[in-house]
């Protein structure tokens, strides 16, 4: 397994910052070991506020984050309907810097327009907005709570499209040594291990994974060449987090994630890296004044190499792509009485970066020209909310004031011997914007709940979408005509903004069955999309502008149903997204965004014949989909069966089977004029699970 090379200057001071950050522990823990109180510490921040239920909230537990066929987070995440990535692909065949993620089709590019974190930690790459979904492992967590819906709380002017937050288990859930081993029907193998001892009333947990494998074939067999390969992946992940009391009601959580992905896509020597380590200390208070404290910092690299589809040369190698996130926020829960419960808060967050790639001849294999474009983005924000109880009826109303600031955006090109061909610096832009959030829950019977919310919101347009330019080829399906896509960068991107509503109903007629439905009615003004230009049979030229506007109009729908060990779990979406749009973009008006489905859902059968038994099934279904924002490449619908097995066999050992896409069904990823990349086929994992309590 590769580790990281400590020899290198920058990682050095990654590592060193990590471990300043995680000092702190050990002197609380030993100090909580010398005066031994009965002191329950809980890991987690501070709870919900009675008004949570007003908003379109769905949580997945434990039990259902580790049972999920593929083993990884963003399977899990997909039983919420509405739930997608930039791309169908998973983290073991996309392009890393492709993973974003939405909700409720509003997506079109590959940011983030959905606000995930873990821990209270913001995940998206400061560069590219996208996810770094590899390096969640879901052994490690507790829950994954899903709000669809825009946010005006701490870290709110992410949550565009919605809030993914994303828990750490505790030693308790964990057990004190938890393992597990699988290898597929390919010869790829899934190592994982948490340790999770007590320390005083404190605890620590230490966590490790290993994702290797010679791949599939993204491609079909009918475009393959001789240069073709499989999509092999290689990549690691070690956490350490810690909990321990200062006081009776105090708590210090601290955590640290190291990650390295590499992958191939498509061609030999196609590659890419993503790595970082991130650090975070938190101080959550739990008395009568609650407080919640947390600084965090990230340090992120991505790289990655283009291949000619015609000489299979290189065309591009984007050699680093360093970039770093700092930020933290402060909320207060100050005791008014009365029924309010008040939450005033601060947070602050800023992102900088800096893409540094050489372009090459693909005929001669000769450096054309060296390229450096990034800048600094910045936002902090002010926000108060009030949940005010009164019998069967809870209201709530909350605000945000954003400063944003968008800064030393450059753009530096130089031929290979270093003469500066090029040099751009972008003006300086900064602002204020305000954003709300109300809602009211109504409980007029046990078991029956009316919601109700109205919001706005905001985002900044990512370092990636303001300065980075890049070209993409491939060879049209039945022919050998090479289609070059270049997408120009947008250094006059403003800020999206969101309006959107909901109403929504949860009943639960008997205490077996939970039902849910939301209509819902959400749109982004100022959208960021990637926009064609110009288009030839052998050249798309494509730009990244704001178009007037997305709007996705809707129904979710949720169902749970328990009875003795059986249960069953639904989700459906159905949405009308359609892109508002004059001017340059006018061509895109009335057309539905691209990535986004109109029909989505998921549903998973489990069974617990016995205690530590799981059998579970999940079916999904993805509607159509259109690759590029003319509808001229479609991607068709697909539907797949999986599986999950656990059984124990003797002590803490357990046996495990999973099956991914049973049925082989073809899951079209990409299609670029005819030009196909395929999702996961039929993948069969057999493997041991161990936990030690």
């Amino acid at each position: 397994m590769p580790l990281p090379d400590c020899r290198n200057p920058r990682t050095h001071a990654r590592l060193k910052l990590l471990a300043a950050a995680l000092s702190a522990l050990p002197v609380a823990a030993h100090a909580d070991e010398a005066s031994p109180p009965q002191i329950v510490v809980t890991g987690t921040g501070l709870p919900d506020t009675p008004a949570a239920p007003a908003y379109d909230l769905q949580t997945i537990a434990r039990d259902r984050l580790t049972a999920t066929a593929s083993g990884r987070i963003e399977d899990a995440l997909s039983s919420v309907a509405g739930f997608q990535q930039f791309r169908r692909s998973d983290s073991r065949a996309a392009n890393p810097s492709a993973q974003g993620v939405t909700l409720r089709a509003l997506g079109g590019n590959a940011s983030s327009r959905t606000l995930v974190l873990l821990d209270g930690v913001p995940m998206a790459d400061p560069f590219f907005g996208s996810i770094p979904l590899s390096a969640i492992a879901p052994e490690r967590l507790a829950s994954a709570r899903v709000t669809r819906g825009g946010g005006s709380g701490a870290f709110g002017a992410g949550a565009v499209a919605g809030t993914i937050d994303l828990a750490s288990a505790d030693a308790a859930q964990l057990g004190l040594l938890g393992a597990s081993a699988l290898v597929d029907d390919r010869g790829e193998t899934e190592l994982s291990g948490t340790f999770a001892p007590t320390i005083g009333s404190g605890f620590a947990v230490v966590s490790g994974r290993w994702d290797r494998g010679q791949g599939f074939w993204t491609t079909p067999s009918s475009q393959r060449v001789p240069l073709s390969v499989k999509s092999k992946y290689d990549s690691w992940s070690v956490g350490i987090r810690g909990v321990a009391p200062l006081t009776d009601t105090i708590e210090l959580q601290a955590r640290g994630l190291g990650f390295s992905d590499h992958r191939t896509l498509r061609f030999a020597g196609a590659d890419s890296t993503s790595s970082g380590e991130d650090a975070s200390l938190r101080v959550v208070g739990h008395g009568p004044w609650q407080f919640d404290v947390l600084g965090y910092i990230q340090a992120r690299n991505f790289t990655n190499i283009v291949i000619s589809s015609t000489s299979f040369k290189k065309t591009l190698d984007q050699h680093a792509t360093p970039s770093t996130g700092v930020g933290g926020k402060i909320e207060l829960r100050p005791p008014v009485g009365g029924g309010h419960v008040l939450r005033l808060g601060a947070d602050w967050r800023n992102a900088s970066g800096e893409g540094r790639e050489d372009a090459y001849n693909p005929a001669t294999g000769a450096i054309t020209a060296r390229r450096a474009a990034g800048g600094r983005n910045g936002d902090v924000g002010l926000f108060v909310q009030d949940d005010w109880t009164f019998g069967a009826l809870v209201l709530t109303a909350g605000a945000r004031a954003d400063r944003w600031t968008i800064s030393a955006g450059h753009l530096r090109t130089t031929t290979a011997a270093g003469v500066v061909t090029g040099d751009v610096a972008y003006p300086d832009r900064a602002g204020w914007q305000g954003s709300f959030r109300g809602g009211a829950v109504l409980t007029p019977l046990p078991g029956l709940s009316l919601r109700a919310s109205a919001y706005t919101g905001m985002r900044q347009p990512t370092l990636n979408e303001l300065y980075r330019t890049f070209a993409l080829a491939a060879t049209g399906a039945g022919s050998k005509t090479v289609i070059t896509t270049t997408t120009r960068a947008n250094a006059a991107l403003r800020n999206e903004r969101l309006r959107g509503f909901e109403a929504g109903v949860d009943v639960k007629p008997f205490p077996a069955l939970t039902l849910s439905a939301t209509a819902f009615d959400n749109k982004v003004l100022d959208a960021i999309a990637n926009v064609t230009l110009a288009s030839t049979a052998t050249t798309i030229t494509r730009q990244r502008f704001n178009v007037d506007a997305i709007r996705a109009r809707g129904l979710e729908f949720g169902a749970a149903l328990r009875v003795g060990r059986v249960g069953l779990d639904g989700s459906l979406a159905l949405t009308d997204a359609k892109v508002e749009a004059s001017g340059a973009s006018a061509a895109l008006d009335g057309k539905r965004p691209a990535q986004t489905p109109k029909i989505a859902m998921s549903a998973t059968l489990s069974w617990h014949p016995r205690d530590d038994w799981t059998l579970a099934a999940t079916l999904r279904h993805t509607g159509l989909q259109y690759e590029d924002d003319l509808q001229v490449d479609s991607l068709p619908p697909a539907t797949t069966i999986d599986a999950y097995l656990e059984v124990p066999v003797a002590g803490p050992f357990a046996i495990v089977l999973r099956g991914e896409n049973l049925t082989g069904a073809d899951i079209v990823t990409r299609n670029q004029g005819g030009s196909i990349d395929l999702g996961t086929p039929r993948t069969l994992w057999a493997g041991i699970k161990v936990r030690v309590r």
